[in-house]
Order: C-alpha cells, then structure tokens, then sequence
C-alpha cells in the first residue's frame, strides 16, 4: 500500500528538516566562536579572524549562554576569560568538532584513491631532502589526491599530530608519548658541507678540531639540528668559529657554493645538491632516529594510509632502515 500525504504535511516536513538543519549550522557556528573568543580573549580580535562583525559575535555567544541558561565568560575584567563552566563546555565542543571533522573525512574517504587529503608535517631538515620526493613519488601514483606539507618545529609536528591538525609528521626521537605512535624510519647522520672547490673537498673524513677552527655557517639556535650540532661541538670540548647563522637551510647551501665556508647538515642533503661535498666527522656525531609519527586513536584516511605505505617503502632511499622498520 502506497502511502501519500496532502501537500501541507509535505511542506511541513521540508520546513522541520530545514529548520533542524538551520539550528544545527548555527549551533556549528556558535562552537567556532565559542573556541575564537576562548582562544583571543577579546571579542573584537575573535571577530576580526572570524571575519564577522564584533555585535554579530556577541549575539551569538549571548544566544549560547541563554539556551544553556550559564555564563560561559567573565566579562568583568579588560581580558574576557571562561567561566569553570565555560571551560568545561569548551572541552566538550572542542571534542565534538574534531570527531565531525573526522566524520567528514571519513565520508569523503574514496577507496579507489581517486580523491582525497592527505595532511603531513615535517621538520626543516627532512623538508629539505624528504618531502619533494617522498610527494613526487606519492602524486604519480594517485594524481586525484592532494598534499599539504607543513614545516614545522620538531614540539610543533608532534603538538600537531595530537591535535588532529595533520595526519603525519616526519620528526626525530621523542620521549614517550601515550598518544603518539613513533615509527623508526631511518638514521640520519650528520656531516661537514663544503663547496666542491673547497681546499679538502676531496677529503674522506676531517677531525671536529679542524672543523671548530673553520669559518662555520650554521642554522640558527632554534633548530633542533644546531642544538645537536652546539653539543657536538661541548661533547669534543671545542668551541667552533660561528661566522654566519641563517634560518633556512637553502641559504646555508648557497653560502657554502659561494665561499670557503662550511657548514653541517645531514649527508643526505649534501649527497643531493650539485657543487657541494660531504665530508664525515671525527669522531662522527651520534645519528639521529627519524621518526614516523600518527596519533594512535586517529581517524586515518585511506590516502593518508597511501601515503604513509609510501613513506615505509621509500625509507631506503636516504639511509639504511633500522632493524624492525
């Protein structure tokens, strides 16, 4: 038996669907700037990231406070801060929206890869010689999905992984982490770079004493890889000649090309840059573990599991893998 309903019932029931869906996007809406006013402290910063009007934005959070019947800020002080049951609610919104964006992502999931995101961090060192290959690689095979690399500090890929914001990141050892699964990949040795019309271009290995006596250009203190670099140096009791620190690793390159300085990088960098020679250290500097990382209770998309299939197989190409990888 076929049911029909008169028109008006039809109607109805398209204006209750549309309204549900209406509250809903509002209440999204109010989430997000619930956690913008949270994270500025101030209603018109919250409104100017949120490119909204300042009035529209208070309307909103007032309409939340209503229907929840509680205050979720203090408003009585310069800085507008959360109420205890402000903040108890945020870290239920907080929860709410990543598990719908990973619902999203779950949906938009295509099993035959014709589409898709695959979302990777890495630290500055490993963009320079990992991420163009590792993606050149990835995108012959899967042209549909799309990457996007994030450069990051080494405590910023991990602080992104736990927050859902990548899916991957590429960084070094970490301490252990209830969250964070850390995949070895491979060690990454670190070497001298010189131009190849350097005086000991040609040289097999030089002593740390003859490089601390070198004009040296290095990263800067805020790289992880300098600060192995400064304990290297303490370790061998010896104080090198910093004449130049550059914040990217491409300028560092093209000093060297252009000088008779040297700095040191990993040796997979080196191995890939016309013009330059590595040289080993002696005694050579202790290796680093390269680590895969993914947050343990993550959604993880069929293109991100691509993606780090892809990573796994490739770990050869930079160094030897370590046992078990």
């Amino acid at each position: 038996m076929i049911v029909t309903f008169p028109f008006f019932v039809q109607d109805l029931f398209r204006i209750v669907v549309i309204r549900k869906s209406d509250e809903t996007s509002m209440q999204l809406r109010q989430f997000r700037y619930l956690i913008a006013v949270a994270e500025h402290g101030n209603f018109t910063r919250a409104a100017e990231a949120l490119h909204v009007s300042q009035p529209a934005l208070s309307q909103q959070i007032l309409q939340m406070e209503e229907r929840l019947g509680a205050a979720l800020f203090d408003r009585s002080g310069r800085t507008i801060v959360l109420t205890d049951l402000g903040h108890a609610y945020l870290a239920h919104v907080r929860r709410a929206l990543h598990e719908l964006e990973c619902g999203h992502r779950a949906m938009d999931d295509v099993r035959d890869l014709s589409k898709g995101l695959v979302r990777l961090a890495l630290t500055p060192t490993f963009m320079a010689y990992i991420a163009a290959p590792l993606v050149t690689q990835f995108h012959a095979r899967f042209p549909g999905i799309r990457v996007t690399l994030r450069e990051m500090s080494m405590d910023t890929v991990a602080a992104a992984v736990l927050a859902d914001e990548v899916d991957l990141g590429i960084a070094f050892s970490l301490e252990r982490s209830a969250d964070i699964e850390c995949i070895p990949l491979f060690l990454e040795k670190l070497c001298l770079v010189v131009a190849s019309s350097h005086p000991i271009a040609q040289a097999r290995s030089v002593r740390a004493a003859e490089v601390a006596g070198m004009e040296l250009a290095l990263l800067t203190p805020n790289f992880v890889t300098r600060t192995y670099i400064d304990h290297y140096f303490e370790d061998q009791s010896l104080l090198p000649t910093i004449s130049i620190e550059a914040d990217t690793i491409n300028t560092l390159v093209e000093i060297v090309k252009h000088s008779q300085m040297a700095t040191i990088l990993p040796d997979a960098i080196g191995a890939r840059i016309p013009g330059v020679s590595n040289i080993l250290l002696d005694p050579a500097p202790v290796p680093r573990t390269a680590m895969l990382l993914r947050r343990k209770d993550q959604y993880l998309s069929i293109a991100a599991r691509a993606f780090m299939d892809t990573i796994l197989q490739s770990t050869g190409r930079w160094d030897e893998p370590l046992e078990g990888s």
